[in-house]
């Protein structure tokens, strides 16, 4: 991509005005995009992303500039007027890189860029009849799939040099089923980190049955009803509760500008003890895994939560030299045009003793949430917002109907306080988180787990 000699003059000019550190993210990055509605090929957007982005640091004052030109000649002439912002003293700084060796955590058997367009298109045809056959009540459907390949560069003034290769794919299916009263909508969307062998293990007319399952049952539901009870949240998507109303309250990017609820509680009692949450960028082939974060930091398991007890928050560089404390391999961006920050990858409430069974016995009267729509949350609170897309009641320790309409409301400190079983059945769910630093490919996930009390909106 680029020749270290290149790269070595960029930073070295960058620095020449009395910056701290200086870093460049080069990227290749080749997207396919495609879309099936109507019962026809409604996109195809296939591209390619190539740039690099320059953040220079000094204190804690930061310049980020990125371009699409790679020309050596471009390349200096930016890292000159980036470096203009600081007015230190002219220095000069010899750097020499060292390579860190590659990581393994993202095999690919085969990449999805020499796959034919054909075969894919054939896969959302055979969705889209899927969903549409399911039931006459399914009256439309959506399937979206979803290839991208990325390769980065990363090297700083300290000498890190280091590249990797990320590949992820995905399959994404909306069925919408038709009533007297209106429309309810089902969805399911599974993705990896792995090339085209993804579909080796996921059938695409079983993730399309699996939509427009939801989407009848929901047709069919009573309205849920509204008030404090508890609430059992099934394994799965049911993460995106967690990792949104908690995950993003322990990243340093919020912890510290002291405007997280989890500022300054390191090693106190946030959560029920029956509460382990794991952030854990190694997992393979995972959907938010990474060999290196974005600042070429190799990945880690983090226990953000031990037990109840806050161990430890997703730093990144540039915020962990405000907290005094090292990255923790969580730093993340969407693309070159992005400077980074700190970020989930994937993030999880760690398996209980219970049983889903034992779980839903011991409940006399509640929601069963067995999966999540989107919602709304307040970062610097933990207050949140979330729609159940599958919901279901339970009545004497049994599931007894479906419910429509449910919405979760609360903190996130109050539900990680008053979960009080945990289940066994640890399951990730496949989502898109937006940040300050852009959307990024991110698993959540849990156990089956019950909340003894929380608000749902309902009628």
């Amino acid at each position: 991509m680029l020749d270290q000699a290149t790269v070595r003059r960029v930073l070295e000019r960058a620095l020449s005005t009395g910056a701290d550190f200086a870093e460049i993210f080069a990227e290749d990055r080749e997207n396919t995009n495609l879309s099936y509605v109507d019962n026809k090929v409604d996109s195809i957007n296939q591209g390619r992303v190539y740039g690099l982005g320059l953040r220079i640091i000094r204190g804690f004052e930061v310049i980020y500039a990125y371009t699409s030109d790679l020309s050596e000649k471009n390349l200096l002439d930016l890292a000159t007027r980036a470096g203009q912002a600081f007015d230190g003293k002219a220095g000069q700084k010899t750097i020499e890189f060292k390579a860190l060796p590659e990581g393994k955590l993202l095999p690919i058997k085969t990449k999805p860029g020499s796959v034919p367009l054909k075969q894919k298109l054939a896969l959302l045809e055979r969705g889209y009849k899927a969903a549409l056959a399911y039931d006459a009540i399914i009256s439309q459907a959506k399937v979206d799939y979803l290839d991208h390949t990325q390769h980065v560069l990363i090297a700083n003034s300290e000498g890190l040099w280091t590249e990797d290769t990320r590949t992820r794919t995905r399959y994404m299916v909306s069925s919408v089923a038709s009533v007297h009263d209106g429309m309810q909508t089902g969805y399911y969307g599974p993705g990896a980190g792995q090339g085209f062998e993804f579909f080796e293990n996921h059938d695409v007319e079983e993730i399309a049955r699996e939509a427009s399952r939801i989407a009848k049952t929901m047709a069919h539901a009573d309205y849920a009803p509204a008030g404090a009870m508890p609430v059992i949240m099934d394994n799965g998507f049911g993460g995106v509760l967690f990792h949104e109303a908690c995950g993003h309250g322990l990243e340093a990017a919020f912890v510290s500008k002291k405007i997280s609820v989890y500022t300054d509680k390191l090693g106190q009692q946030v959560a029920s003890s029956l509460v382990t949450a794991i952030d854990d960028g190694t997992i393979p082939n995972g959907w938010g895994t990474l060999n290196i974060d974005d600042e070429g930091t190799p990945t880690q398991r983090n226990i953000l939560i031990e037990n109840g007890v806050l161990k430890s928050y997703l730093v990144d560089r540039l915020n962990g030299k405000r907290m005094g404390m090292a990255s923790t391999g969580s730093s993340r961006r969407e693309s070159y045009r992005y400077a980074p920050t700190s970020r989930m990858n994937n993030t999880f409430i760690d398996a209980g003793t219970s049983t889903r069974e034992e779980i839903i016995k011991a409940t006399p009267y509640g929601l069963y949430a067995k999966s999540m729509g989107g919602g709304s949350v307040d970062i610097t609170t933990g207050a949140f917002n979330f729609a159940v897309m599958e919901g279901y009641l339970i009545e004497d320790g049994k599931i007894t109907k479906p419910v429509r309409g449910a919405s979760l409301i609360g903190t996130g400190l109050e539900v990680l306080q008053k979960i009080d079983m945990v289940g066994q059945e640890l399951k990730l769910g496949q989502g898109m988180c937006g940040a300050g630093s852009g959307m990024i490919p991110a698993n959540v996930g849990q156990p089956p787990l019950r909340i003894s009390q929380l608000t749902v909106g309902g009628h």
